[in-house]
Parts: structure tokens; C-alpha cells; sequence
């Protein structure tokens, strides 16, 4: 009987592994990628414009990284114009926030840097990202606590006239 029961978990361990796999290596798209560049007035196609995150969400930060831009400005339907600063090591990195009313779908953005226009696609995400708060980290105020003890003291009362009342009736039948 042992054995069985210790098979039966076993087996239906293995199986949720084996059913959530699939699940924890799916993802919604790329989270970093980088596209040939599209510019206006030609080029060399040696500089590279990155996004990550590929898919934001509407609020959230996106990271855009252009290799061998001396500094200039980024813009975009869904975010404000950012500043792109100076390049370090021949990289630059500005970080808009998208807006919170960006309409979900895809988007491009636009670098001018060095006299080129330089683009590059991203998706926005409906919804809000994950607002992790405060988590407990603040105590209980006073009201709160009020308000535990008086339920922890009616809980304790409640249970002594519940015994009170049970002895009574047991101990009149004898």
C-alpha cells in the first residue's frame, strides 16, 4: 500500500513537471532585439539602434541603445522626446517612460543623431505592469490593532462560555 501511494505521488509530480515545462519556457516575443537599420539618407548601415524590452507595457521604461551616435534625440508617438546624451564607448542610452494612455500595438522610433534618421519598431502592451507596493513593510496602526485585539479577545470569550455552557450540560446529566 505504501509503495503505491509513494508511486502515485511520484508519477503525478512528474507529470505537473512535465505539463508546466512548456509553459515556463514560453515567452511573448523577444525581449531584446535589434533590427537592420532604416535610414533616410542612406549610409553605411554600420550603427545600430537596440530596444529591450522588445514588448513594453503601457508606463513602463524603455531602454534604446544606439552604438556610434555622438548625442541627439529620440522620438516617438508613444513616449515624450528624450535626449539621447553623449555616446560612452561609442554607446548611447536613453530611457523614456511610455505613456500611460499609449495605445497597445506596434510602434517606431525615431533617432536623429549624427544628420541621419535612425528607426527602430517596438510593441506597447495594454496594461500596467506589476505595482509591487509596499509589502508589509509598515507596521499595523493603531486603529488596526484595536480592532485585532478586540476580535481576538470576543474570539477567546466566545470559546470559554462555549465550554462553560458544554460542561454544564454534561456534567447535569450525571
Amino acid at each position: 500500500m505504501r509503495a503505491a501511494r509513494t508511486l502515485a505521488v511520484t508519477a503525478t509530480a512528474f507529470a505537473a513537471l512535465g505539463l508546466a515545462a512548456p509553459l515556463a519556457t514560453a515567452t511573448n516575443g523577444p525581449s531584446n532585439v535589434t533590427v537592420p537599420l532604416q535610414t533616410e539618407r542612406g549610409g553605411d548601415g554600420s550603427n545600430g539602434v537596440t530596444v529591450s524590452p522588445f514588448a513594453v507595457h503601457q508606463g513602463a521604461i524603455l531602454t534604446i541603445t544606439v552604438r556610434g551616435c555622438a548625442g541627439g534625440t529620440v522620438t516617438s508617438n508613444a513616449f515624450p522626446t528624450t535626449t539621447l546624451p553623449a555616446a560612452v564607448n561609442g554607446v548611447s542610452t536613453a530611457t523614456p517612460r511610455i505613456f500611460n494612455n499609449a495605445t497597445p500595438g506596434q510602434y517606431n522610433l525615431a533617432v536623429q543623431c549624427n544628420g541621419r534618421t535612425l528607426t527602430q519598431p517596438f510593441r506597447v502592451l495594454a496594461g500596467q505592469g506589476a505595482q509591487g507596493g509596499l509589502g508589509g513593510s509598515l507596521a499595523p496602526s493603531s486603529t488596526e490593532m484595536a480592532v485585532g485585539g478586540s476580535l481576538v479577545a470576543a474570539a477567546a470569550l466566545g470559546g470559554g462560555v462555549f465550554i462553560a455552557r458544554r460542561r454544564r450540560m454534561t456534567g447535569a446529566g450525571v
